[in-house]
């Protein structure tokens, strides 16, 4: 999948509403941010240059300056549309009627599904973090910390009940997470699986984790 894949829902996506750069406008402005976003996982943000993402989007470096004053302000607003994203995904899937146990694998088969279909644009989003300045990083941070506080809202609500056994809640999110987010840096279209089928293997191993109905 490329970073095009990001502007048309996958068969079977979580709703027509995922589709990250359907708000950007002009279209010029979208071209490059999808142009930024195959750049930047394939190549790294480092080794990307400005001129290396107007020539996939079929205009000059100078044209780019119009929409984006900086590389950075590109992986700024591709981050944060990104991580926006990925909570509204992963918290639909929270917020269901069910037990504890159902909405964790819910969130969890969700949350790994666009992380699996949305593979670029998650990688860029999720592992260059560092590369953004502080003020940028700092808004990026606290929508982590919102996932981050979804899931460990699910697992607190089941240790409350009974239904999982997990003496280490905020420990155990963070593996939670790390395990969906590493998704998208292995998870390959023409492999065995697909973004279902990840989704669904991920939400029983985390079930498994958390010990639940035991």
């Amino acid at each position: 999948m490329s970073a095009a894949d990001d502007t048309t829902p996958a068969p079977g996506a979580d709703g027509p509403e995922d589709v990250p750069w359907g708000d950007v406008a002009p279209e010029a402005a979208r071209r490059l941010l999808v142009a930024a976003v195959e750049a930047f996982a394939e190549r790294g943000y480092h080794a990307t240059t400005t001129r290396d993402i107007a020539g996939r989007a079929g205009m000059s470096p100078a044209a780019l300056y119009i929409h984006y004053k900086t590389k950075e302000e590109l992986l700024h607003r591709i981050s944060s549309l990104g991580h926006t994203r990925a909570l509204q995904v992963l918290s639909a899937a929270a917020e269901r009627d069910g037990t504890p146990g159902e909405r964790l694998a819910d969130a969890v088969a969700s949350f790994v599904r666009w992380h699996a279909r949305r593979h670029d644009t998650a990688r860029v989003v999720q592992y260059e973090l560092d590369a953004l300045a502080p003020g940028h990083r700092t808004e990026i941070v606290a929508l982590r910390r919102r996932s981050d506080a979804v899931i460990r809202e699910i697992i607190r609500e089941g240790v409350e009940t009974g239904e999982f056994d997990v003496p280490d809640v905020p420990g155990t999110t963070l593996a939670v997470l790390s395990l969906c987010i590493d998704v998208a840096r292995w998870f390959n279209v023409n492999g065995r699986r697909t973004p279902d089928e990840v989704g669904a293997l991920y939400a029983d191993l985390v079930l498994r984790m958390v010990s639940a109905g035991r």
